[in-house]
């Protein structure tokens, strides 16, 4: 048994840029739970968290900065559409809606004007970073940027700004060297704060806020990737979380990591396949490994409302993601299609003991 999509929503929604009527939608939502019989979110005898990662028009729309395309070239739109769709037949199951917002501002780690060259240019998008590149000079931090920031190091007491941050660099590829993490990688500037590109998917974003009139059940926002010094792929956990000193400079978000373990389902979806998503299910399935990794089976990869990068002609992550995926299986998560019911799914009706 499915809930019918609202009469408003049009596929090719989420392709576009608008604004959400919120009150016309409210009156509907309203009208909608008492057409089809869907009560509060709060009497759920068994709960779904549906966690959402950067559905953004940064990374979904084909206009903006980091649009992923897929193989297909239009990877995300068909992703969103199939989300939205998901959502929409789904309300009467989904107890809460988790979207994450990559939200950065200029001066981070992975943007151009955080490094210079000998020349004091600055590394074009997609340069990839490595250690041996930081550690030979031949990137190094734009002394400009640096007096803007504040990093704690063993050389703090006898350096200038710019030469703590730069020792902190030097720390950091090498730390993603050796937890076998991607060399640092050089994005356009993308998700802007406070920017168009920062925000959710218009269609998605409708989605949300109809479920949350539906089902009473607040939309739980959450914010990844402001800290200056690290690259977030997952919204579990920076890249890196210690300086030179191995003193904090991020931490995870044990909050998150809790609450979604609360679950009796949960169900992952987003951009990008091969960065944000997959790195958030390894770290949610680290912590699932180290509670009782029996626990896998209550996870949800629907494989068909996420693509991985691909840049023609410079870098295409699709096999890379599929074997991470794999992978996921294999210690015991599900890979799923949205358009499939939920009843096929394996394990899903003992879960939800229907």
């Amino acid at each position: 048994m499915t809930t019918p999509l609202p009469d408003y929503f049009t596929p090719n929604s989420t392709g576009q840029l608008y604004r959400v009527p919120y009150q016309t939608r409210a009156s509907e939502a309203k009208a909608y739970a008492a057409a089809n019989h869907i009560s509060p979110a709060d009497t759920d005898q068994a709960r779904v968290c549906l966690l959402a990662i950067d559905v953004q028009n940064t990374f979904c729309l084909p206009d903006f900065e980091l649009f992923v395309g897929g193989r297909s070239g239009m990877g995300a739109v068909d992703d969103t559409r199939r989300l939205c769709e998901f959502i929409y037949r789904n309300l009467d199951v989904i107890t809460e809606i988790i979207p994450t917002l990559d939200t950065h501002i200029a001066a981070q780690i992975f943007h151009p004007i955080f490094w210079i060259d000998e020349a004091g240019e600055h590394p074009a998008p997609m340069t990839l970073i490595p250690f041996e590149a930081v550690q030979q000079g031949k990137w190094r931090v734009n002394p400009a940027v640096a007096k803007s920031l504040s990093v704690q190091s063993s050389q703090s007491d006898q350096s200038t700004q710019a030469q703590t941050v730069e020792a902190f660099a030097l720390h950091y590829a090498k730390q993603l060297s050796e937890n076998g993490k991607y060399p640092l990688t050089i994005w356009p500037y993308h998700s802007m704060l406070g920017g168009v590109g920062h925000a959710l998917v218009s269609a998605f974003e409708e989605a949300c806020f109809f479920h949350n009139m539906v089902r009473r059940s607040q939309t739980r926002f959450e914010i990844k990737g402001d800290n200056p010094l690290t690259e977030n792929y997952s919204i579990l956990s920076p890249e890196v979380l210690t300086d030179d000193a191995n003193q904090a400079i991020a931490q995870k978000n044990n909050r998150l990591i809790q609450h979604l373990l609360s679950f009796d389902a949960v169900i992952i979806a987003g951009q990008a396949k091969s960065h944000c998503v997959a790195w958030t299910v390894r770290d949610l399935l680290s912590e699932i490994q180290a509670v009782d990794p029996a626990l896998a089976q209550k996870v949800y990869l629907l494989n068909d409302c996420t693509s991985p990068v691909v840049v023609p002609g410079v870098v295409d992550f699709t096999d890379s993601a599929a074997e991470t995926y794999q992978q996921f299986a294999q210690a015991g998560m599900n890979i799923v299609q949205s358009v499939d019911t939920l009843r096929e799914w394996p394990h899903f009706a003992n879960l939800m003991r229907i």
